[in-house]
Parts: structure tokens; C-alpha cells; sequence
């Protein structure tokens, strides 16, 4: 199945003691400028960046590039940004989010049917939508989609945690990028990097640490995601 998919990876920033925001989900600025550029650097590596609706609407980001990184990438005969893909099963998407008021690549969308009308019309001006008509969002598919329609070989996903953690579930991660900020938030309501869900994920999931390296305060880890997973008992 991997060869019929684009490789994944993964990029987030944790706190110490593991949180990705606070029990709010609000947007929340604690790392360094470094972090930040590492981020851009990830997402100009890949050809497509993937994000849930709801970080998405959180952040109201427009996951563009920095001029320099858009210039090297069309050096190196790529398009100027990365493709954007937004996925949402309900697909109560805002046409206004910044994201849609930027031009640097195209937008594709996949959701199902449940999207409302009126945001299929606002939407199908701004974005190519993708819609299924099962209930929620097949992943699998989705990403076979890239690969075959798009020609898309490596996505970066920046999350949300409950994106993440499907994708994980589905043996769908290959590699994470984490940075550990020097910060705890602390709640039990507040998500980690596998959301708030109090079950256990349906198989333990073996990392590879391939790469550390610290800058001040924060610690830059890449790990490759194992295929083998071991059931829980």
C-alpha cells in the first residue's frame, strides 16, 4: 500500500510534558523563531501539506512559504508552495479563513457529503473539492488520491492531534518531526500529540530516533515510524 500512497510526515511542537495547546485549543505561540523556520523548512521539502478543519480554523494559517524558500523551490523546478489539502468530515468550512485569500498553490479539499450547500458553493470557487459519500473521511483513499491524481510523493502534516492520531491508527505515518519546548501546560483536558482520547491507540507504535539535535532551550527529534506495531493485550 505504501507504494500506491505518498510518504508521510509528521511535524509538531510539544511541550515538555507533552501538550500540543492548551484544554481551549486556542492558538498558542511557545517556540522559537528556529522552530518556526524549521517548520517552513519541512513544509517546502514535501510536495503537499495537510491539515485538519480544526487546526486549521484555530491557527488560520495560509500555509505559504517564506519568499527565499519559494525561490528555491522553483529553482529546483517545483511549484512556488506546496498543494494545501484541508480534510474535514463534516465540511462546515469558513470561505473567509486566510487561506483562501492566498494564491501561492491550489486547494484541495476532501470531505464528505455532509457538507452544507451553501459552503459547497462558497468553496468550489476557492478550492477543488473532493467529496465521498460515506460518512466520514476515508484516509487511505484521500492519499491514494494525491498520489494518483496529484502526483503527490511526500505530504507534511501539521495536525491537528485528532488527524494525527488517525493517520496513526492506519499505519499511515512514516516519519515525525518533534520539537520539545521548554514549557509545561499541565490539564488533563489538553491535548497531546495523540488528542484526548483516554484509549490506548489499537497497537503500540514503535519510533526510531534517526536524528537529535538541541538549539537553547528546545530539542529537535526525527523519528521513523516502525511498520511492525504490536497489538495491545
Amino acid at each position: 500500500m505504501k507504494n500506491k500512497r505518498p510518504f508521510i510526515i509528521a511535524t509538531f511542537a510539544i511541550t515538555v510534558d507533552g501538550k500540543v495547546t492548551t484544554k481551549k485549543l486556542a492558538p498558542v505561540d511557545f517556540t522559537s523563531r528556529e522552530d518556526k523556520l524549521h517548520l517552513f523548512r519541512q513544509r517546502a521539502s514535501a510536495d503537499a501539506v495537510l491539515i485538519g478543519h480544526t487546526s486549521l480554523k484555530r491557527d488560520n494559517v495560509r500555509l505559504g512559504l517564506p519568499a527565499e524558500l519559494q525561490e528555491t523551490r522553483l529553482k529546483h523546478g517545483q511549484s512556488r508552495c506546496p498543494l494545501r489539502v484541508i480534510v474535514s468530515n463534516e465540511g462546515r468550512i469558513d470561505h473567509r479563513l486566510k487561506i483562501f485569500q492566498s494564491d501561492v498553490s491550489p486547494i484541495v479539499i476532501f470531505s464528505t457529503k455532509r457538507m452544507p450547500r451553501k459552503h459547497q458553493l462558497a468553496l468550489e470557487k476557492k478550492a477543488i473539492l473532493h467529496l465521498s459519500s460515506s460518512k466520514n473521511l476515508d484516509l487511505v483513499r484521500m492519499l491514494e488520491t494525491l498520489r494518483k491524481e496529484y502526483n503527490v510523493l511526500t505530504v507534511e502534516c501539521e495536525g491537528g492531534p485528532t488527524l494525527f492520531r488517525s493517520l496513526l491508527e492506519r499505519g499511515l505515518i512514516d516519519q515525525l518531526n518533534l520539537t520539545v519546548a521548554p514549557y509545561m501546560f499541565g490539564g488533563a483536558k489538553a491535548p497531546t500529540l495523540t488528542g484526548v482520547n483516554k484509549e490506548f491507540l489499537p497497537a503500540s507504535v514503535q519510533c526510531s530516533l534517526s536524528d537529535m539535535r538541541t538549539i537553547g532551550d528546545e530539542c529537535f527529534l526525527t523519528y521513523r515510524i516502525s511498520r511492525r506495531r504490536r497489538p495491545r493485550k
